[in-house]
């Protein structure tokens, strides 16, 4: 009888065990448009488009990944001001309720599609992509090269509207890859490194965003610009090997703690994509509210980088 019991107990784990593996079709944060091609009828598979609307309309309206849901970068909701702090995340409950409407459960496995065009438009797909990771989702993958890349691939485009039935997806927020403006002052005190993803004129003060209350950076950063991890001209993102070499390049260690930034958290997710998900450093986190928040308080150091 106990044996029996026991046997049924395992079966359940190892059929609880298969369906988990089964959700998570791949571990690989980038996979291409033949991957993507190969698992379209995939139940567990939710692919989103976040490419945002220019000055010829909505791109998804004129062609997208078949059966890809609608869901730009800035306006479906991914982002929010907090405390006057613009493109935080937003609450774990509100972000939560977004991803839910879009057709995602927990059981869900999520391609996130940019267009592909430059580092700091593919910067949407890393912070979508750190944002299902912070709040505890594993199953998610970016399409390298984005649009671009799976049109190049002879990837079949389709103009009909994909209208997702709401799932229940519930988010558990991760800490470890998340930065305060706390935890900032402490690595600030305990020496560990701060990365700052933003263009080199950013960094030394030569030019800033309108959204940071003083030019410069935070002092002791280091300069990995976002733009290095991103080829534009092949709509690919940098390999495990030319992510280390330019991490080593600013000093960083091998599974070093490190902290990236930017000014809002937009361009450290690219550097933060690459040292945590390409090189595997799990020894980095985001700083989300970067200098817009830093800076915000003039009691707070800024200086020119150098």
């Amino acid at each position: 009888m106990r044996l029996s019991f026991f046997a049924a107990a395992l079966g359940a784990a190892l059929t609880f065990a298969t369906g988990a593996q089964a959700e998570r079709l791949t571990d690989q944060p980038l996979v291409d448009a033949a991957w993507l091609k190969a698992h379209l009828g995939d139940k567990s598979l939710v692919v989103i488009d976040i490419r945002d609307a220019d000055k010829e309309g909505n791109p998804y309206d004129k062609g997208h990944v078949p059966g890809a849901v609608n869901a730009p970068y800035s306006t479906a909701g991914w982002r929010a001001e907090v405390n006057g702090v613009p493109g935080m995340l937003p609450a774990v409950d509100q972000i939560s309720k977004t991803i839910g409407a879009l057709g995602i459960s927990n059981d869900s496995h999520v391609v996130i599609v940019p267009n592909g065009t430059d580092s700091s438009e593919f910067g949407g797909a890393t912070r979508v992509y750190w944002t299902f990771k912070v709040l505890g989702h594993d199953a998610v993958s970016i399409l390298d090269g984005g649009e671009r890349g799976w049109e190049a691939a002879g990837g079949e485009l389709s103009t009909e509207a994909a209208k997702p039935a709401p799932a229940s997806f519930t988010g558990e927020l991760r800490k470890e890859l998340l930065a305060t403006t706390a935890d900032v002052e402490q690595a600030r005190a305990e020496g560990t490194k701060l990365v700052d993803g933003r263009p080199a004129a950013q960094f030394k003060g030569e030019a800033k965003s309108p959204v940071v209350r003083i030019a410069g950076t935070i002092p002791g950063a280091v300069n990995l610009e976002n733009s290095k991890l991103y080829d534009t001209n092949k709509a690919s993102f940098a390999s495990k090997e030319e992510v280390a070499k330019l991490s080593n390049a600013v000093g960083l260690g091998n599974d070093e703690k490190n902290i990236a930034f930017c000014n809002t958290g937009h361009w450290a997710s690219v550097v933060w994509f690459g040292l945590s998900e390409i090189e595997g450093n799990k020894n980095t986190k985001m700083y989300d509210g970067s200098m817009a928040e830093w800076a915000a308080d003039p009691e707070r150091p800024v200086q020119p980088g150098s």
